[in-house]
Order: C-alpha cells, then sequence, then structure tokens
C-alpha cells in the first residue's frame, strides 16, 4: 500500500522545482494531485506527467496572493478530485529583483492565507496535512559572497526573504498549536539551497555555484526530490505524531 493511497493533496507553486517534484511524488504515493501555479501552463505541464505516468491530476492557476482565490482553489480541489486531506503552501519567490512588498506577498501573505482557509477546512472534514515551505533562511540569516569576502553594503540583500521565511515558522507553530486538537497537523520544511529555477541566477557561473556549494557541509546543493522525499513523509502517517515542526533539509547548512 502507497503511503498517500486514497488522498487528495493541493500543491501551490507546482509548475517547477520543489512544487514539481512534490506533486510527482505525491503521485507516486498514490494521492490525486491537484497542481496550483501562477503560470498555468506549467501548472498543466505537471498534472500531465502526473496523468501520463497513470495518477490523478488537475490544474489550475492560482495567484497565492488573492486571498479568495486561495480559498476558491481549495474548494476547486474538491469539486475536482473528490475530497481535500493535504495541502502543501509552497509557492515562493526570491529576493532577486522583487520589492519588501511582493516577497512578503507572496511567501508570506500566500502561506497565511492557505493556513487560514485550509485548516477550518480540513477540521471540519475530520483532518489532515498542512506542509509550509519555509527555509535555512527561516531560521538564521544568510551569508551572500560580498559579506563572505567582508564587504558591508548599506542595505544588506535578502531582508525581505529571511523575514518572510522566518514568519512562516512562526504561522506554522501557531496554527499547529490552535487546531492540534482537531485533528490537522501543521509542519515546514526548511530547505537550504536547492537546484530550482529560483536559484538558477546564484548558480549561473561555477564561482556562485561553488560558493553555494560551500556553504554546505555536504558540498552540494539539494535536489528537488530531496525535499519531495520530505514533504511526503510529513503529508504521511509515519509523521502522525509530528505538529508544529520546522524540518530541516539543508545538506548541514544550518548545523554550522
Amino acid at each position: 500500500m502507497t503511503r498517500l493511497e486514497n488522498r487528495v493533496a493541493l500543491v501551490t507553486g507546482a509548475g517547477s522545482g520543489i512544487g514539481r517534484a512534490s506533486s510527482l511524488a505525491f503521485a507516486v504515493e498514490g494521492a490525486a494531485v491537484m497542481c496550483a501555479d501562477i503560470d498555468e501552463a506549467a501548472a498543466q505541464d505537471t498534472a500531465a506527467q502526473i496523468a501520463e505516468s497513470g495518477g490523478t491530476s488537475a490544474a489550475l492557476k492560482l495567484d497565492v496572493t488573492d486571498d479568495e482565490a486561495v480559498g476558491a482553489s481549495l474548494a476547486a480541489t474538491i469539486d475536482e478530485l473528490g475530497g481535500l486531506d493535504v495541502l502543501f503552501n509552497n509557492a515562493g519567490i526570491g529576493g532577486g529583483e522583487a520589492g519588501w512588498e511582493q516577497v512578503l506577498a507572496v511567501n508570506l501573505s500566500g502561506v497565511y492565507y492557505g493556513l487560514k482557509h485550509a485548516a477550518p477546512l480540513l477540521a471540519e472534514r475530520g483532518g489532515g496535512v498542512i506542509i509550509n515551505t519555509s527555509s535555512i533562511a527561516g531560521l538564521v540569516g544568510l551569508v551572500g559572497a560580498a559579506a563572505a569576502a567582508g564587504e558591508m553594503p548599506d542595505e544588506p540583500p535578502g531582508g525581505a526573504y529571511v523575514a518572510s521565511k522566518h514568519g512562516v515558522v512562526g504561522l506554522t507553530r501557531q496554527f499547529a498549536v490552535s487546531y492540534g486538537r482537531r485533528g490537522v497537523r501543521v509542519n515546514c520544511i526548511n530547505p537550504g539551497y536547492v537546484e530550482t529555477p529560483m536559484t538558477a541566477g546564484l548558480r549561473e557561473n561555477e564561482q556562485g555555484r561553488e560558493f553555494l556549494s560551500s556553504l554546505h557541509p555536504m558540498g552540494r546543493l539539494g535536489q528537488p526530490e530531496e525535499i519531495a522525499g520530505a514533504a511526503v513523509f510529513l503529508a504521511s502517517d509515519d509523521a502522525s505524531f509530528i505538529n508544529g515542526h520546522t524540518l530541516v533539509v539543508d545538506g548541514g547548512y544550518t548545523a554550522r
């Protein structure tokens, strides 16, 4: 018996990276998967890959900064796939060129809207699981190449990203405390640097890639499938007594 048999999962940011890998992994473990992404074509492509492998899937366009749309996506999942057992609040953006408001809107408010709508809904349906994607930046400050070289910019980069991901950890704990007795487990995953489109710009040259790899005691970056494995675990009954936890999957980054 597969670990997620007869369950339905909604994954945000399912069009690429960790979201795509997790959607595929959930399907392999028996779940029907609603693939949601602001890039509708990418979400449809992930859903198509699941269907081609014999799984059950659907896709929808979702902007997680839209409170009402997030709630509607849960209802659409129930209508199209017959239920809802797992929500993976995974959609996010890096600091990059995005400003403070946009980073917090996607990375923090987007997660909050998922929790706000899904936690009571799952409780009413008898229980379920919510997983949030945080980051090592939700636990510690990030070391950029400039800082490592001793340079001190007037405004350190990554402030909005770090703030948003710390906020995800706080939301995870608060909703875990609030809904644990109602059968809803809420946990988050804190990845290190992973080879996804989000980190592509940081890896575009060999020097950047080597620097990022050097931050991890294992000497390499993570793969999306390694984070997906953690998500499957948290979604399954193997994690039945894990609630309010930050599962660090970072190759030892935060052990330094």
